[in-house]
């Protein structure tokens, strides 16, 4: 199978996966084993804290001499973190959830390959409005944050791809193996960014029982819901909801987003959630973190090294297409 696509190309990197830079979790060691292994390791820089950027980055230029990049939540930074990050020499910076010219402006003086993530047709549109050199289409199967009225991986992608050609797109959501990296390709894509799967890894920095809690998933245990967010406290904009496994608060909120962000009148529910939370965690009985996990979690089964997990999608991908009919 031929590997080369724009997205390749572009990178310098053997294959077109890219390991999600999920916040936190996707540290120096995990980025820098996927780089090695012939994709694009990203590093899950999230809000910018300096300290955790510093020693990861660390971590990361030191294990590995082949191209990487870093992720950040736009909503969240400021053009000093994207100054900060880029003082590092990354192949590439990616910017999710509200990103602006005063982000991008950085990246592109620099010369660093600026990639842009979206959600929507909208969002498409505005990111070659910023100057994207490369875009990734995500769909609500994604584990995680996601638009709240986002749109399916199979239809968003390929029609993202129309419309900001030649802009290389890079598939979201929903993607855990090879099948679905040879599926992404064949709808137009130049590679895959995949999250949940790299999540449950050796490097990744996501607590064990968290790992495990994704091997044992089913996609129809995981849904999307502003609530843990709500519980935790958490200053994710509520316009981006998260793929969650399941939780008991869940099933006891389910539906109060909206009335519970809006309505003064609901402090006392919001004070009430906030401390059930606490008080779960407190006991032991939850997790200070939800389990972030995508739709394909069913395909995920044990806890790998992330060089084993690029070496499994390419061979899978390669299998799957040749078994496709011509």
């Amino acid at each position: 199978m031929v590997w080369t696509t724009a997205f390749t190309e572009r990178l310098g990197v053997r294959y077109p996966v890219v390991s999600a830079p999920m916040g936190g979790s996707a540290g120096g060691a995990l980025a820098a084993a996927v780089s090695n292994a012939g994709g694009l390791g990203l590093l899950g820089g999230g809000t910018g804290h300096p300290k955790w950027l510093d020693r990861e980055m660390e971590i990361l230029t030191g294990r590995t001499g082949e191209p990487w990049g870093v992720g950040l939540l736009s909503w969240a930074v400021e053009p000093a973190t994207v100054e900060l990050v880029l003082g590092y020499r990354p192949a590439a910076v990616f910017l999710s959830f509200g990103t602006t010219a005063a982000l991008t402006e950085p990246v592109r003086r620099a010369g660093t390959t600026l990639i842009l993530q979206v959600t929507t047709m909208d969002e498409a549109r505005q990111a070659v409005d910023l100057g994207a050199d490369v875009i990734v289409a995500q769909g609500t199967e994604a584990g995680g944050h996601g638009a709240r009225a986002g749109r399916s991986t199979l239809p968003f992608v390929p029609a993202v791809a129309d419309l900001v050609a030649p802009v290389p797109v890079l598939a979201a959501g929903g993607i855990a193996d090879g099948r679905g990296l040879a599926a992404a390709l064949v709808l137009g894509a130049s590679g895959a960014v995949i999250g949940t799967r790299f999540q449950a890894t050796e490097e990744a920095l996501a607590d064990p029982e968290a790992k495990q809690a994704i091997v044992t998933g089913r996609g129809e245990d995981t849904e999307r819901n502003n609530i843990l967010d709500i519980a935790r406290g958490s200053t994710w904009p509520l316009r981006y909801t998260a793929r969650t496994l399941g939780h008991p608060l869940l099933d006891q909120w389910r539906g109060r987003e909206a009335e519970l962000a809006a309505d003064a009148d609901v402090a006392g529910d919001v004070a009430a959630l906030s401390q059930a939370y606490r008080d779960g965690v407190d006991r032991g009985d939850w997790r200070r973190q939800p389990v972030w996990a995508g739709e394909a979690v069913d395909l995920i089964s044990g806890l790998p090294p992330a060089a084993e997990v690029v070496a499994a999608l390419v061979r899978e991908a390669e299998a799957a297409s040749a078994r496709a009919p011509g």
